[in-house]
């Protein structure tokens, strides 16, 4: 929240209630939500996972404590979803989402791929090339959404598939690159920035084309408010 410039206390503030209007738009308009939550959530827990950070705590706790903690925190950063399933009556799920969580106290796994992942943003290094590769997997995600949507009819799930890719790219923008990445541009300050815009509008534009192209040739009926909502995508991922 400090990188994005935002007070800690109106971030604080307002997170539960884009929580809960994310969670409530994802139920509202797909079936396959119950599926796309528990995942979400999965993944979210098993950051928690990594084996340096455990290999830390087994040195500090004796066997017990240490899993005693580890089922602890996994609830704990469980306990958001939980409590909006419940709210969803979706007790079954509720009651397996937290199983999982606690068989995963008993694995450590890496989350993180030491594959090199070819990408398109060569030309201009840093933002693009390094975000894309640590969230590679969302775009399969936004674009099976995007199927979904065109599978059921249902145009307001593409709309949020664009907004994922929005939001995933705004992202890239929270951690300033290196100095000598700047060495780079022989520009001035405002030609700098003017040419970071550039580049964000260019890459952003690539990645959610063939979500675009989609939703406009299934749903041609709605393309005025697929335009307003490019436009509103776009200036999110401008910020």
């Amino acid at each position: 929240m400090i990188d994005f410039g935002l007070p800690l206390l109106i971030g604080y503030t307002l997170l539960p209630f884009v929580f809960i209007l994310l969670s409530n738009y994802l139920f509202g308009n797909t079936e396959f939500a119950n599926y796309v939550y528990g995942l979400i959530a999965l993944s979210f827990v098993s950051k928690l996972s990594e084996p340096k950070r455990n290999n830390f705590l087994k040195s500090i706790f004796n066997k017990d404590k240490y899993n005693k903690l580890r089922i602890i925190e996994n609830v704990i950063y469980c306990l958001p979803f939980t409590l909006f399933l419940i709210y969803k009556k979706q007790f079954i799920l509720s009651i397996i989402l937290n199983l999982s969580v606690v068989i995963i106290t008993l694995f450590n796994f890496s989350t993180n791929i030491n594959v090199t992942i070819p990408t398109p943003f060569s030309k201009k290094p840093f933002e693009f090339t390094v975000g894309f590769r640590k969230t590679f997997y969302i775009f399969p995600i936004a674009y099976f959404l995007t199927y979904i949507s065109v599978s059921v009819g249902n145009f307001n799930l593409g709309v949020f598939s664009m907004l994922l890719i929005g939001i995933t790219c705004f992202s890239y923008y929270s951690k300033i690159e290196n100095e000598y990445f700047v060495w780079n541009y022989n520009l001035s300050s405002k030609e700098f920035l003017l040419e970071k815009m550039k580049t964000c509008l260019v890459y952003f534009s690539l990645l959610i084309l063939p979500i675009i192209i989609t939703l406009a040739i299934y749903f041609f009926n709605e393309i005025n408010i697929l335009i307003v909502f490019l436009f509103c995508v776009m200036l999110i991922s401008l910020q």
